[in-house]
């Protein structure tokens, strides 16, 4: 009897249908509806991956009994190309509306055949001459002075196309390097240019966090990434830590920045001040995950830094509006006190020359310096007259 569970060498393979996370292949799928049985009215589609990260849909026409992990054929221009399924059933639909597909304008071909051992052996001398034909075809590349860089290719299942993945500033005007590479290596060119992020995903690693990239594991869209996200969640900016390895700003940033942004219009305004009658208190920083702002009493430097809830600023600007004073900045106490203070002369109230007079404590002390003191004098009289 065939074993369907299988749990070994601490993997997360549970089932060679469903989750298969230590595939060799880039952005996999978990098919957690593999054990559901199948309806009548299901999809027709299914997700074939090719090399890296690059994935299309195709129809199984000929109803061939396909799962994830086989290996098939499928249409391509010209020819044919092989790779290995990854998603049936009902969850195709929902993966293409995650890609954003629109099904009118994508042209979708069909599965020829489950691949046999000659297309298996012809696809595999195919994708051994595609580390040789990336060094060659940089170096044609750079004899024509042309500003791009290859990134990577990858040759069809049939060795009839080759794809040159390039990356390049600006616009590029490539048609004498496709004639140069056509006649270099015999097989049809098919440029496509991608960007630094998609580059770091068809090659992979791991980043900071000790976890493979995000762009080589499931990302599929990539959004513009802004300074701002750091400022919002208040990190340092460094370029050196909050660039990754495609030298361009992690896509990470944007992950908890609609939960900072939604925190954020909890806390008072940088522009508020507080009033208590000790002093004016200036918004200084803020922790919108803690709910918690600082204050300082200068307006430019931390001093006398005091951290309150936000709660409690609301509270103190509320109590500000009222025209009134709370007693200190942070405490329970809701007593408080207005803020007309009216006028007072404090001139000469504290006299400039304090400090030169000194109070008399009176009493047995100053009497014996008195009479030490008169002591002094008399033997200074008796001892001049006798030297007279």
């Amino acid at each position: 009897m065939k074993e369907d569970f299988i749990i070994d060498n601490g993997s997360c393979d549970i089932t060679k249908k469903s989750c298969n996370r230590n595939s060799h292949h880039m952005l996999p799928v978990v098919d957690w509806m593999s054990d559901i049985p199948k309806v009548g009215d299901e999809s027709d589609l299914v997700e074939v991956q090719f090399k890296n990260t690059r994935k299309a849909y195709y129809h199984n026409a000929s109803q061939l009994p396909l799962e994830k992990g086989v290996v098939v054929m499928v249409e391509a221009n010209p020819g044919c190309d092989m790779g290995e399924v990854t998603l049936t059933g009902r969850l195709v639909t929902t993966q293409i509306q995650k890609s954003h597909i629109n099904l009118e304008r994508y042209e979708i071909r069909n599965v020829i055949r489950i691949a046999n051992d000659e297309d298996k052996l012809r696809a595999a001398e195919a994708h051994a001459k595609e580390q040789d034909t990336m060094i060659k075809s940089r170096q044609l590349a750079k004899s024509l002075g042309l500003d791009m860089k290859i990134g990577d290719v990858e040759y069809q299942g049939d060795g009839s196309k080759a794809i040159f993945y390039y990356i390049a500033e600006g616009r590029v005007d490539f048609r004498q390097l496709i004639k140069v590479y056509a006649e270099t290596f015999r097989v049809r060119i098919e440029m496509k240019q991608i960007g630094a992020r998609q580059e770091a995903g068809r090659i992979g690693g791991t980043g900071p966090c000790g976890r493979e990239l995000c762009c080589s594991t499931w990302m599929t869209q990539f959004s513009s990434v802004g300074t701002n996200a750091a400022r919002l969640q208040n990190i340092s900016l460094n370029p050196q830590k909050l660039a990754g390895q495609c030298a361009k700003l992690k896509c990470c940033l944007n992950y908890e920045v609609p939960v900072y942004e939604e925190a954020v219009k909890k806390m008072p305004s940088r522009h508020v001040h507080l009033e208590t009658m000790d002093a004016t208190y200036y918004l200084f920083s803020t922790d919108p995950l803690k709910g918690e702002v600082t204050y300082s009493t200068d307006s430019h430097h931390p001093a006398n830094l005091q951290t309150i809830t936000y709660k409690r600023a609301k509270e103190i600007i509320e109590i500000n509006k009222r025209g009134e004073k709370p007693v200190s900045l942070g405490g329970k106490e809701t007593v408080v006190e207005t803020m007309k203070i009216d006028y007072q002369n404090v001139v000469g109230q504290d006299d400039l020359t304090r400090f030169d007079k000194k109070k008399r404590q009176g009493g047995n002390n100053d009497r014996k310096r008195e009479g030490r003191d008169g002591n002094k004098k008399a033997r200074y009289n008796r001892n001049r007259g006798s030297q007279e």
